[in-house]
């Protein structure tokens, strides 16, 4: 049975810094659930306390009704997959994922069914007998979670399992990892930098800056709704710009900025004569509007695109030199950086987000 994590009130110091300050998490069982943030940011160090691999200073640590905060890594039926698969290069597939159920004292007799059923989980049951420099990057790290699943753990820990993978193998696993958990019913907790992985494969994440939960919620919530300009600029591309709040009436704000005047729906305490910045992603800029008034209308020119493919990133500047970037799907013709156009462009006032901080 998956089991719920709590984190309750978790504070560590290394020295005089305080890496973790008092941190606050409740997981849900079968939850997948990210750590993301900046390097040093305290989310690998958060993940360690669960696994035991550090102790708090202050905080307690709870897996279902056990208080695991003082207990040991091996009592605390946490599987644990980290950036390098670790795994000996002299022993089979079959005998990797066997080597935690020996140190356990398992029986072979009853370790060989949890074995084939791990190495099955991964798809990885016909290759049971090959030795991981036979195996790519992306199979040697499903190894490294047959090996984590086969002792059957309440939660399993994940540290950056794709830090070392090419792009594209990276893309492969992310879908993997999901449906492994989910098909095992596990609660796990994954540590990532890489904004994209946490926001296609997670359930709910968290976003922490120097030791301090900053928000948590569901991807789409973080990323349509963030708190802060950290959290904002963090999970995906924003421009910010500053404004003075003009009036604010059912929950709709008037931001007067350099750019002139713009409408904003307002999700947090902004009041007349307040200092803003409003948020505003790549994705909610469109372009060639054929609307000629109304809130957040604005003439423009495009100066400069990159390229995707799929879409090109422009560069819109608005009056006052307030420059916003803006994606054109499936685009036919691009402009290069010595050519500029003039458009009008329009802008959601849903899609106009009002931050404090």
């Amino acid at each position: 049975m998956p089991t719920p994590v709590a984190i309750e009130k978790l504070t560590k110091r290394f020295g005089d810094k305080t890496v973790l300050n008092r941190i606050d998490l409740q997981i849900a069982a079968g939850e997948l659930f990210f750590l993301l943030g900046p390097s040093g940011c305290g989310k690998t160090t958060l993940l360690r306390a669960v696994a035991g691999l550090n102790e708090p200073d202050e905080g307690r640590i709870l897996a279902g009704d056990r208080d695991v905060t003082r207990l040991p890594p091996h009592q605390r039926d946490m599987g644990m997959v980290f950036q390098s698969y670790a795994l000996w290069p002299h022993m089979t597939l079959r005998e990797n994922v066997a080597f935690g159920l020996e140190m356990r004292g398992i029986r072979k007799s009853e370790a060989d069914p949890r074995v084939r059923h791990a190495l099955e989980m991964v798809r990885l049951a016909d290759r049971a007998n090959a030795k991981p420099n036979e195996l790519s990057g992306g199979q040697q790290q499903r190894v490294a979670l047959a090996r984590a699943l086969v002792i059957e753990p309440q939660c399993l820990l994940l540290d950056e399992p794709l830090s070392n993978l090419d792009a594209k193998l990276r893309l492969e696993m992310r879908t993997e990892i999901r449906r492994i958990c989910k098909e095992a019913g596990l609660t796990a907790i994954y540590v990532t930098h890489d904004q994209k992985e946490a926001l296609s494969i997670a359930d709910r994440l968290a976003v922490l800056d120097q030791g301090r939960l900053l928000q948590v919620g569901s991807p789409q919530e973080v990323y349509t709704r963030p708190n802060s300009r950290f959290v904002a600029q963090f999970i995906g591309e924003t421009t910010f710009i500053e404004g003075r709040v003009r009036a604010v009436r059912d929950g709709v704000a008037e931001v007067e900025t350099a750019a002139g005047a713009w409408t904003a729906a307002v999700t947090e305490k902004a009041e007349a004569g307040a200092t803003v910045w409003l948020s505003v992603r790549p994705e909610a800029v469109q372009l060639h509007t054929d609307k000629t008034g109304g809130p957040n209308v604005f003439k423009a020119q495009l100066h400069g695109t990159i390229y995707l493919g799929e879409v090109a990133q422009h560069a819109v500047e608005l009056p006052g030199g307030v420059t916003l970037k803006a994606l054109e799907t499936r685009p036919k013709l691009v402009a290069r950086d010595d050519a500029s156009a003039e458009t009008r462009i329009y802008i959601d006032p849903v899609d106009v987000q009002v931050l404090m901080e």
